[in-house]
């Protein structure tokens, strides 16, 4: 874990929290890691969900799927970042998602159970986790707000303009690297790949934009 800790720092969950208290904290959480390889599940749909999940090293999806196998990238996870602490802290019975890996990757998983109760030695470190992962879901349900406005446009060129003129605004510079690769991104915007490939070809051809591959710069 030595070797993790500082990764693990970088956290929003943890911040504010001393280094020299960080092993007294993965002791106290019972945290435990999990390595995967990229297109592994972390967490099925189905699943009960006791356990919040922290991005190490690589990146994983938050994936929904319908009847027919047809997937939605609901939430993007990077290095750093959390997933699933909404469904546990609501003690759902069920999860109504997958986590996959985006790539092969390493993940910290904490039972939610450990950060909401104060342990038997009585350690200071609960009430900051509470208001640190209260900040974080908050954050998660304006950045699910952005999603919908992009989902939500008629066309796929009005998806793709609000999704990279967000992005820009994000990086504060008209050339910036999303997240996803092509796949990834029709998915996140719940589009066909084909069309999404048309789109951004047409979008190029009119000299809106420009890219290589997941790099974009819209003129």
């Amino acid at each position: 874990m030595n070797e993790k800790i500082e990764i693990v720092r970088r956290c929003p969950l943890f911040a504010g929290i001393e280094e020299k208290d960080m092993q007294a904290l993965m002791a106290c959480l019972q945290a435990k890691e999990m390595n995967v390889k990229k297109g592994e599940t972390i967490f099925s749909v189905g699943e009960r969900p006791d356990y919040i999940g922290i991005v190490l090293q690589g990146k994983a999806h938050v994936i929904q799927e319908d009847y027919w196998g047809n997937r939605t990238i609901l939430t993007d996870v990077q290095a750093g970042d959390l997933f699933g602490e909404a469904f546990s802290l609501a003690e759902a019975t069920e999860l109504p998602v997958s986590v996959i890996a985006g790539e092969d990757s390493t993940v910290l998983l904490v039972d939610s159970r450990r950060i909401l109760t104060s342990c038997s030695s009585a350690c200071n470190f609960h009430t900051r986790l509470i208001r640190n992962l209260m900040k974080i879901i908050a954050n998660k349900n304006i950045m699910l707000t952005r999603k919908m406005e992009h989902i939500t446009k008629r066309t796929t060129r009005e998806k793709v303009l609000s999704y990279l003129s967000a992005c820009a605004l994000i990086h504060g510079s008209n050339t910036f690297t999303i997240a996803f690769n092509r796949q990834e991104f029709a998915d996140y915007l719940s589009v066909e790949r084909s069309a999404l490939s048309n789109t951004l070809c047409k979008m190029r051809d009119e000299g809106i934009i420009q890219f290589t591959k997941n790099k974009f710069t819209i003129n």
